[in-house]
């Protein structure tokens, strides 16, 4: 079976299934999270967001598997495209088990989705089990994107909570600084779509008059790279040690070096 991907989270789960020879074509975010694909010259696509039929319709493909974020115009195009269509939506981290048991299965593979996720859960339930014993929950806004400020979604807020947090406002839903400010976030995590870990930490507290939260004082602000937080995949256990590192610092470290970086200095 050939399939397109048409976001890196779908990229994602077929390297960690074994399945990477079953790609006919991907995004170019695809080939930022996994590079050796690189090497492979395979058509490159737009995603889920932008992609148009005349993207789609020269790729001999069995089947495109797309997934969030989604515009109505895009969706269009993909049907338009002839071809079979596994559309993704997951919202939490239930969801993205389903979704990767689903493609898994799909591409006849079930033992390896299976693998996957037992090892997603047995890192989540490590993580878990060490915060539960912490005695202070601090609590934490974390921004997907900055105009306008926007929560992370479902799955970030689930991954808070199992860190040792307690996640600010509803996720996913729109908010203002003003609001933020009147919460006083002990910690503030900035993880914007597509923009890696390049979030100008200190503008946008400089910005928004942030100054003085509690989490510019103790310069507890810090930015978590894109693809750890917002690409329903299992990178997101990275993610997770990331956030935990955030919220307990002297308890868990980041999985990788740069996973998290720090607003430079206190600004109170």
């Amino acid at each position: 079976m050939k399939i397109i991907s048409l976001q890196p989270s779908v990229t994602l789960i077929l390297e960690r299934l074994g399945c990477l020879n079953s790609l006919a074509a991907c995004t170019k975010y695809c080939l930022d999270v996994v590079p050796s694909l690189r090497d492979r010259n395979l058509p490159v696509v737009r995603d889920s967001w932008s992609t148009q039929p005349e993207d789609l319709l020269p790729v001999a493909a069995d089947l495109i598997i797309a997934s969030v974020p989604y515009r109505q115009e895009s969706l269009t195009a993909i049907l338009k495209s002839g071809h079979p269509v596994l559309a993704l939506a997951p919202h939490t981290l239930a969801d993205i088990f389903t979704d990767i048991r689903l493609i898994a299965s799909t591409l006849n593979v079930p033992e390896n989705g299976e693998s996957v996720i037992t090892s997603m859960r047995t890192a989540i339930h490590s993580v878990r089990t060490r915060a539960q014993s912490l005695p202070h929950r601090p609590l934490v806004y974390c921004e997907e994107w900055g105009k306008p400020l926007i929560h992370s979604q479902p799955w970030v807020a689930e991954l808070v909570e199992i860190a040792g947090g307690r996640f600010l406002g509803k996720p996913g839903a729109i908010t203002t600084p003003e609001a933020i400010a009147a919460a006083q976030p002990d910690i503030i995590l900035a993880a914007w779509c597509g923009a890696g870990s390049r979030v100008p930490l200190e503008k946008i507290i400089d910005q928004r008059q942030w100054q003085h939260l509690p989490a510019a004082r103790d310069s507890r602000v810090y930015c978590i790279a894109d693809e750890l937080l917002n690409t329903p995949a299992p990178t997101l256990v990275d993610g997770l040690h990331a956030i935990a590192s955030a919220i307990h610092p002297g308890i868990f470290s980041p999985s990788i070096s740069n996973a998290i970086r720090r607003i430079r200095t206190q600004l109170a």
